[in-house]
């Protein structure tokens, strides 16, 4: 191709005006437009150009993204200091764990039999800077980015058309299945704090068609997937005919036409159909076809049986899967909530700990037998910790004498699969788990990393609603993460 001197500026549909100029050589090599057209779309796919850390680039297939809005206590649970001072320490003693010199609190003595399947990121941190609240915080954990308008409460307006994408919507556009699946689902409950709900968990400026699938449902009880089904007054034969007619429509289209249309609107239509009439979604929600062990070894509770339900859907072909902890980010810490200002060991240690411990252990267990954990990343974050002092206000709240307050200077992550390290401590926090003395990671640092194991280079630009460039995440993958 001839080469165009000059600066490269972009015209409104992403192509370079070099290239626009260069279109009239074409013939000179024997291209055709719309084989040029073609070639610049693989060129320009995200991950086409790897980041550094080759071997570990790509390695996921898919990604489940355990969830856990509203702030679970990092030093109640994954980094205890027995050493440290009563109002700092609380109440619960730690346990030893199948790896050696690695400890969990009391609270998880499922998963202390599974970490040696997983790496603890005790070096969690970012600086407040209007995040202190639950959903501010959320939007710059799973969005990469943050947000554009907060209170002096970390209240956020509800979700809007501009927002930007959460990054299982970025990876349903980027990465969609092989399979006719569902990309991107999230269950059993959307994002909220207070009356703001499903910030920081839509597709923003990318569209509504990069929406995840929400199944706002109790999975442990009977689930309601209709939508999935083929309706009973049109016989499936028909629903065939007209997904057959559709294909045929498009492949008859002239070569330059498919080349220059768009058609992401008959591609939903085809993916409509395939859903529908391949069966595996609706299969893949039918938590039936698990015997009593397994459904059990899980917890017969929400976020056990969401857990199984993830692990379902992977196995089915869809690619990110998000379980939120099925409980408002700042609800009732006695009934479902990890918000605990007014009480934290109680709960903690009768209702909250042993269903995560049940729900992620059996999943980590149950990947792990299934082969599936060599090409499935598990991520278990929330949005920050907890106060390592009891009793304090950090963010403006009231807290109890045995309560601990929003923390998102220090706190934990569990990654697992996809490469990562088996029964490794990543960073390290003080003697209090107040601060990172090592390796600190950053939220966007997390993102990126996930998006990396995805083979996804976390620099690859997206255009917002104003057409302007963004990369999808401004931080670099955690390399030291994976064995």
């Amino acid at each position: 191709m001839l080469h165009v001197p000059g600066p490269t500026g972009r015209l409104c549909d992403g192509v370079t005006r070099r290239d626009f100029l260069g279109v009239g050589s074409l013939s000179l090599i024997g291209l055709t437009l719309p084989q040029f057209l073609a070639l610049k779309a693989r060129a320009a796919a995200p991950g086409a150009a790897k980041t550094l850390g080759e071997g570990t680039f790509g390695k996921a297939k898919s990604v489940i993204l355990i969830y856990l809005q509203g702030g679970p206590s990092h030093i109640d649970i994954w980094d205890p200091k027995p050493d440290a001072p009563q109002n700092i320490r609380g109440e619960f003693h730690p346990i030893p764990t199948v790896v050696p010199g690695i400890q969990l609190s009391e609270t998880m003595p499922k998963l202390a039999r599974e970490v040696d399947k997983a790496t603890l990121i005790r070096s969690m941190s970012y600086s407040p800077n209007g995040l202190f609240n639950h959903t501010a915080a959320m939007y710059q954990m799973l969005t990469g980015y943050t947000p554009d308008k907060v209170s002096p409460s970390g209240q956020l307006e509800p979700p809007a058309p501009n927002d930007f994408p959460t990054a299982g919507s970025h990876v349903a556009k980027m990465r969609p299945p092989e399979v006719a699946m569902l990309p991107f689902v999230m269950l059993p409950r959307p994002l909220q704090e207070s009356n703001v709900i499903g910030k920081g968990g839509s597709a923003g400026f990318l569209g509504k068609a990069y929406d995840p699938y929400y199944l706002f449902q109790d999975p442990n009880q009977k689930l309601n997937v209709g939508d999935l089904a083929v309706r009973s007054d049109v016989p499936l034969p028909r629903l065939e005919r007209r997904a057959n007619l559709l294909r045929s429509i498009n492949a008859s289209m002239p070569q330059l036409e498919r080349a220059v249309k768009s058609s992401a609107v008959d591609k939903y239509y085809e993916k409509a159909f395939d859903l529908i009439l391949s069966g595996n979604a609706r299969e893949a929600f039918n938590l039936d076809a698990e015997t009593d062990k397994v459904r059990e070894r899980y917890g017969r509770h929400t976020f056990g049986q969401s857990c199984l339900l993830a692990r379902r859907l992977i196995q089915a072909g869809t690619r990110f899967v998000q379980v939120n902890w099925p409980a408002v980010a700042n609800g009732n810490p006695m009934v479902d909530a990890w918000d605990t200002h007014a009480a934290n060991f109680g709960p903690l240690r009768d209702l909250h700990c042993p269903k995560l411990d049940s729900g992620l252990s059996a999943l980590l267990n149950d990947l792990d037998a299934r082969g599936m954990l060599e090409d499935t990343l598990v991520v278990a974050v929330g949005e920050f910790g907890r106060s390592p002092r009891l009793g304090v206000s950090t963010s403006g709240n009231g807290n109890a004498k045995d309560g601990r307050d929003h923390w998102p200077y220090c706190y934990t992550a569990l990654v697992a699969g996809a490469g990562v390290g088996r029964g490794k401590v990543y960073g390290k926090s003080d003697e209090h788990a107040s601060s990172p003395v090592e390796s600190a990671v950053h939220p966007q640092e997390l993102l990126a990393t996930i998006y990396h194991a995805l083979g996804i280079d976390p620099a690859t630009e997206v255009m917002n609603h104003l057409n302007q460039p963004r990369p999808l995440v401004k931080g670099e993958p955690v390399l030291g993460l994976f064995a």
